[in-house]
């Protein structure tokens, strides 16, 4: 069987707990055994026994951090082979912690439309042949369209292209939006869709999610 931690909660803005219940539909599917956590002290424990971490902590200020312990034993669990799966918040969650966004392989710089605006864009899929994008189309979002810092040891799965609109500047600029890479033994599996359950209603966001899931879980 394989074991799921699932921490999410934190900051409301993000609904966390309504997109628990997506999330636990899709594990479901996969047949996971989930544990939910909504207490951040859980990742002061010996993680390594998990085979995956979907992380869907949400955090409201840009000081907000992890202590020494939990970057610790999040980032010992990864290397020794435990998968991570995030999505939105997840890059925006303990901004003070490098050492979380160096595993994650990104950091939100900002949603150029504003919080919470629902900008039409387009997520366009630029390697169809990774596992996590079998199947997926092109797809079209009306919500914060995240533009982000990211390792450049990434692979990159799918990106959107900023039609300038609110930074004149960004005007044909593209951004990553789902990747995936390798830390130490462990995969680790990102998309910045879903600031709201109904952003991660599409069945391509969905596919795409699931897939990412089932790719990052230990072997």
């Amino acid at each position: 069987m394989t074991n799921v931690l699932y921490l999410y909660g934190g900051w409301p803005g993000h609904r966390p707990y309504n997109i628990a219940e997506w999330t636990r539909d899709l594990v479901g599917e996969l047949g996971y055994d989930i544990e939910e956590s909504h207490d951040i002290f859980t990742l002061d424990r010996d993680l390594t026994a998990y085979d995956l971490i979907i992380l869907g902590w949400n955090n409201a200020l840009t000081t907000e951090d992890l202590s020494d312990s939990q970057e610790d034993h999040l980032l010992e669990a990864v290397e020794s082979g435990t998968g991570v799966a995030a999505w939105h918040g997840a890059a925006a969650a303990f901004r003070s912690s490098l050492r979380y966004h160096l595993m994650l392989g990104g950091d939100f710089l900002a949603h150029p439309g504003g919080e919470g605006y629902p900008h039409p864009y387009e997520v366009n899929v630029t390697n169809r042949d990774h596992p996590v994008t079998q199947g997926v189309n092109d797809f079209s979002v009306a919500s914060e369209q995240y533009y982000m810092s990211t390792d450049p040891n990434n692979e990159v799965l799918a990106e959107t292209t900023f039609d300038g609109s609110h930074l004149a500047w960004l005007d044909g600029l593209k951004s990553p939006v789902a990747w995936v890479r390798q830390w130490g033994e462990g995969r680790v599996f990102y998309h910045s869709i879903g600031h709201a359950p109904q952003d991660l209603a599409g069945a391509d966001v969905r596919r795409l999610t699931k897939q990412g899931i089932a790719w990052a879980a230990r072997r």
